[in-house]
């Protein structure tokens, strides 16, 4: 894997009065990591972008804000004879920007499979996730608007199409691609297939060319598909038309328009029958998948149309193997799972799993936001689409680890489905939100399940070497894991459980989505939404746990004893850069228990503290973080006790 980017590219601060500087001394003598400037301490202001007309500086999108819209008519099929998906697709481009544009870049995310490609040559092709058969990736045949040929020029998984004259500000253009490349026979990242005993599942992600985002950020977002990261695309409408084999059925993102024409009688039926029910009702029976007479009569393929509208990309699956059943959750979302017979019993559950998940997630957060979701048993481990989802087929008796997978590949429609995030750059806004809010979703499947104890994680702060906002692509797999997933999930949660309360933290996360619900945030947008709606201060916060790969350490250094007439004297330390509100249990001598919680302000002025009880009495035991919610990496030094 690439380097990580030193961690002196990825922090900017502002200056700190000296005042500040000489209260700091402490935290900044020690435990730095390399390139903080001598001048920023860890409660300094964060040097974010000038707000402007496009984004505030409350976080809010701004009165001039604009992204541009990309609509797609896509024609597709599938020739398993050949593992060939051949398209054509129709592109109407919104240019909402106030710039003229002279051309479009578009992502040709197959062209990974090119032994040239990028992620196939860095670290043996382990970038593209692991051995797979190279092909020759996206055959582009052609590239048009109406009768005009446009020239195009591929650059590894990117293609610029250079329009014949430029695209005004508010105008439109439409325009025509015609592709066609090859499904790979091993696994690749996302997507592939997965021989079953009634025949194949195919699952198809990532497979069609896509306009890149221009935005006021960057201008054109042309990073390369090196494998890790992931996508940032536009929202738009699609209408995909997919043909298959007659005896395979599909699911897609988006709402089937032809139903009559792909189910029979009966299967429409039942599908009518779930839409108005929460229980599970099996469309088509594992008794049912080999019979010819569960598919429509007639010759050769079938095509199925689907509908998806302001969505930011599109995936679909197809198989003769496939189970499908279906219920409709409270939120009037059909609900439904696709699986092969070799995935049960335990994809039997799946679509209640999937109901439960999207009914809590609607409820604490925001309601879900399209009328279909459905999980797919297939190939892939993990993954997340509008509207879909593909999780392990391969697991069949454990309902944690379906659940698991389940709730958070759905939470990904609200991060970044819902919220347009830039996955490329900012993994941890998608991938590391999604897995905070699943942390209060097993136990709604799992009623004898407990949310994880943030101060559980402390050996994750020790490990990374490098700040959550490294880009994904510049790390590896185990620092992937650990900052963007749980580092970025356990922060979150220290937010809400430790530092802001849960109901203030829900008003302030629940702003985030509410304000950049259908858009694309920076992490400006976030820090900033966060201290606007929870009324707080939180640089401190953002920046030892965020932006820079601070350790946290409190303890207990001394006492001064007390008596029948006189309350003790606690004396503490910070010995870490990262600041947390100190908590911290006082025993005494006779039984009495004095509980203390002090804000992180309390460390404005410097690293010791001294602490007045409340009680007068002599004391037996003092105890940091006593419940051990907090990652505290040293734990040996968060206890005193007398006459030790």
């Amino acid at each position: 894997m690439p380097t990580p980017a030193p961690r002196a590219l990825v922090l900017l601060f502002l200056f700190a009065p000296t005042a500040a500087l000489l209260a700091q001394r402490g935290r900044d003598d020690h435990a730095r990591a390399p390139g903080i400037r001598p001048d920023v301490t860890i409660f300094s202001p964060l040097d974010l972008p000038t707000p402007n007309q496009f984004r505030t500086g409350s976080g809010a999108p701004g009165p001039a804000y604009w992204q541009q819209q990309v609509d797609y008519k896509i024609a597709v099929s599938l020739d398993p004879a050949t593992r060939t998906i051949a398209g054509k697709e129709h592109i109407t481009y919104h240019n909402n920007s106030p710039d003229p544009l002279d051309y479009v870049w578009v992502h040709l995310e197959q062209n990974i499979l090119r032994k040239d490609s990028i992620g196939a040559q860095i670290d043996g092709g382990a970038a593209v996730g692991g051995p797979t058969d190279h092909n020759d990736g996206m055959q582009v045949a052609l590239v048009a608007s109406g009768q005009s040929v446009l020239p195009f020029t591929v650059y590894d998984t990117l293609m610029r199409v250079d329009l014949l004259s430029p695209l005004a500000p508010g105008a439109r253009y439409e325009f025509d691609i015609h592709w066609s490349f090859v499904v790979p026979r091993q696994v690749f990242r996302r997507y592939g297939t997965m021989d079953v005993k009634d025949g194949t599942i195919w699952e198809l992600a990532q497979w069609f060319p896509a306009v890149a985002v221009y935005d006021d950020v960057h201008g054109w977002n042309t990073l390369p598909y090196i494998g890790t990261g992931e996508f940032y695309t536009n929202f738009g409408n699609y209408d995909l038309h997919i043909t298959v084999p007659r005896n395979h059925l599909v699911v897609a993102s988006g709402v089937l328009q032809n139903s009559e024409e792909v189910f029979t009688e009966t299967q429409q039926q039942r599908l009518a029958q779930a839409r108005q029910t929460q229980d599970t009702v099996l469309i088509r029976g594992p008794e049912e998948v080999a019979d010819p007479a569960s598919r429509p009569a007639g010759d050769g393929p079938v095509t199925w149309k689907f509908r998806a509208q302001n969505v930011r990309t599109v995936a679909w699956a197809s198989s003769e193997a496939f189970i499908l059943d279906a219920c409709t959750a409270s939120t009037g979302t059909l609900v439904q799972s696709a699986y092969a017979r070799d995935s049960l019993p335990v994809w039997g559950k799946s679509t209640q799993m999937l109901r439960t998940a999207i009914e809590g997630y609607s409820k604490r957060w925001f309601p879900y936001p399209y009328p279909v979701a459905t999980n797919v048993g297939g190939i892939e481990g993990g993954m997340e689409y509008p509207m879909i989802i593909f999780c392990s087929g391969q697991n069949r008796r454990n309902d944690r680890g379906l659940y698991g997978v389940t709730t958070h590949e759905i939470g990904h429609n609200w991060f970044p489905m819902l919220i347009n995030t830039d996955e490329r750059r900012h993994a941890w806004m998608d991938e590391g939100f999604n897995t905070f809010i699943n942390k209060y979703s097993t136990v709604e499947w799992f009623p004898n399940a407990k949310t994880p104890n943030p101060g559980d994680f402390a050996g994750m702060l020790r490990a990374p070497g490098v700040p959550i906002v490294t880009h994904a692509d510049r790390l590896n797999g185990m620092q992937l894991g650990l900052l963007q997933y749980e580092k970025t999930g356990v922060g979150l949660q220290i937010l809400r459980e430790s530092v802001l309360g849960e109901e203030r933290f829900d008003f302030a996360f629940r702003t985030y989505i509410r304000r950049w619900a259908f858009k694309s945030p920076q992490p400006a947008d976030f820090f900033r939404t966060m201290e606007d709606a929870s009324g707080q201060d939180l640089a401190w916060f953002f920046r030892g746990w965020f932006l820079e790969d601070a350790l946290f350490d409190q303890a207990v250094v001394s006492v001064r004893q007390g008596d029948a007439e006189k309350p003790a004297r606690v004396s503490f330390e910070n010995l870490e850069r990262m600041v947390l509100p100190l908590s911290f249990r006082a025993t005494f001598a006779d039984g009495r228990v004095e509980d203390r919680r002090l804000p992180v302000e309390a460390w404005f002025q410097s690293d010791r503290l001294t602490v007045t009880l409340e009680q007068p009495g002599e004391v037996k035991e003092i105890k940091v973080d006593p419940n051990r919610r907090l990652p505290d990496i040293k734990r040996d030094n968060n206890s005193w006790q007398a006459g030790n």
